[in-house]
């Protein structure tokens, strides 16, 4: 039924009829803020289903004659794939995580990606166990930007973010080993947040957190966040990025426990910021709207975009005002009424 579903969207977009895509969910207004940021007609849109695991969308844009497109990880299936609103989704990349022969792991593909100054695509690959970065108009032409720290080999990369002074800074969870946590390859004990600095050194940025996911920057790129996935600590944390690239100490910025606690479904996750500083993350109970504290505190739920299935990331894409929406087998999109962050 998965690709059935999927070729059904597939055929509608290359025959250039109309589209109507179906909905799904809803969005939770807690606070009156979030009206300003997301219409009150707002619905979530189904753009393709029957993936296994979707993840890591980022939107390239378009340049002259050239319309933009997104592009996404279906991790288990190890591919990445590309979607127009003209062809619907096509195999951009495969494989796109694991290039070695058999079985892996049941998450071997690329996770998180994004978009460096120079435009190349930058991927998370759990099975290479690597950050790559490819000229988007060469797929498969990759070089390696890091693959270890301090000589041992990372776990499994989950998210990147590309500064534009030319770091990166990437995550680095268990959840790509074969075992996991206890897997026999592990190299390093620790499950930490990478800096890959513009001359290519790599150093721990963060080394304190059990299940460091997501990452994003403020608007003035002077602020990394992190989201952990941890169901004991399943907090958001926001580091200050000091001039030579470090990190300072890391403060709270949100705490989804009360949302696992009430049975909604995922953990903090993928994160992105839109311009006026506000974080939409996803967590329990689909895309969390925070608006942060200006004075430097716990931000405040503004509300939930929900799909109704655990959400992994998003992306913002077309004019910068689209949030595409990556949630289990599904690719789906709201439009907002706020641009994401350095658009």
């Amino acid at each position: 039924m998965k690709s059935l579903i999927t070729s059904l969207f597939v055929c509608v977009a290359a025959s250039g009829m109309a589209q109507h895509y179906p909905t799904i969910g809803h969005v939770v207004r807690d606070d009156p803020r979030l009206n300003a940021l997301l219409p009150e007609n707002a619905q979530i849109e189904v753009l393709a289903s029957g993936f296994d695991w979707t993840e890591g969308p980022v939107w390239v844009k378009g340049t002259g004659n050239t319309p933009g497109y997104l592009l996404f990880s279906d991790v288990p299936n190890n591919v990445i794939h590309r979607w127009t609103e003209k062809s619907g989704v096509q195999v951009f990349l495969k494989p796109s995580g694991y290039t070695g022969l058999g079985t892996y792991s049941n998450e071997p593909g690329s996770n998180g990606l994004t978009i460096d100054r120079q435009g190349r695509l930058i991927a998370c690959e759990h099975g290479d166990r690597r950050i790559s970065a490819m000229p988007l108009n060469k797929p498969g032409g990759k070089i390696t930007l890091a693959d270890r720290c301090q000589g041992k080999r990372f776990n499994s990369p989950n998210d990147v973010v590309a500064h534009s002074n030319g770091s990166y800074y990437f995550t680095d969870p268990p959840y790509g080993l074969p075992k996991h946590d206890t897997d026999p390859s592990r190299e390093t004990k620790l499950f930490g947040v990478y800096r890959i600095d513009p001359e290519g050194e790599v150093t721990v940025a963060i080394a304190d957190l059990v299940r460091p996911n997501g990452v994003a920057l403020s608007p003035d790129q002077k602020t990394l966040y992190v989201a952990q996935s941890d169901e004991k600590q399943p907090v958001i944390l926001a580091y200050p990025i000091l001039p030579d690239g470090t990190v300072g100490k890391g403060r709270l910025v949100y705490n989804a426990l009360d949302l696992m606690k009430r049975g909604l479904k995922g953990a903090p996750d993928g994160l992105k910021v839109d311009e006026q500083g506000n974080l939409w993350a996803t967590g329990p109970g689909g895309v969390l709207v925070i608006a942060p504290d200006p004075k430097g505190g716990a931000g405040t739920l503004l509300g939930r975009i929900d799909p109704g299935e655990a959400t992994a990331n998003c992306a913002w894409g077309d004019d910068g005002k689209t949030l595409y929406i990556t949630a289990d087998m599904y690719l789906c999109r709201i439009r907002t009424n706020v641009r994401g962050a350095n658009w």
